[in-house]
């Protein structure tokens, strides 16, 4: 039996595409960190950090370095030298808390936002205009299923950082 049929065996088949869906989203934002990578003149992690920092600063929940290494996936010590260079390249600047100064915040610089904003014009439109036509119930309909699917995710991801899985025990040979 093939991986994918024992990842969807008994699934409805709208389930199954919806996987699908999710996962070629996934693909096609992978694609599109490649090529804001190439417009900012960054490497690859580099430029999905910036993203990360750009995003939270936007939205008012700036992140600290933990939480960025958390979500790209590496180490403190790697994303530190990430964040070195991006701050020695006038990408991001860190700023401490005037209440608690161990904590310190990842912010955008004003051009790296305006290059940003940049691509986003250049590459963003028809994201965005799907976006903006989509029915109100429909994008909360499926942002609450979004939703579901991180918090699942996560679940799962704080399972198998705290050893909840042996991969050589559960992986089977079908033949």
């Amino acid at each position: 039996m093939a991986v994918e049929e024992l990842l969807t065996a008994g699934w409805r088949d709208e389930q199954v595409e919806v996987m699908e869906r999710l996962r070629d989203w996934a693909d096609t934002s992978v694609e599109l960190n490649q090529h804001v990578s190439a417009w900012m003149g960054l490497p690859t992690s580099d430029a999905n950090a910036l993203g990360h920092i750009t995003w939270s600063a936007e939205s008012g929940r700036p992140l600290s370095p933990a939480q960025l290494a958390r979500r790209i996936g590496m180490t403190s010590g790697a994303t530190s030298v990430l964040l070195r260079r991006l701050e020695q390249g006038g990408h991001i600047t860190r700023e401490r808390s005037t209440t608690d100064l161990r904590r310190v915040s990842l912010h955008p610089t004003s051009s790296a936002r305006e290059r940003t904003r940049g691509f986003m014009a250049f590459s963003g439109t028809e994201i965005a205009a799907t976006v903006r036509s989509a029915d109100p119930d429909e994008l909360r309909l499926v942002a609450a299923f979004l939703e579901r699917m991180v918090l699942a995710g996560r679940a799962a991801n704080e399972r198998l950082a705290a050893g909840g899985v042996d991969p050589a025990a559960t992986h089977r040979d079908p033949a």
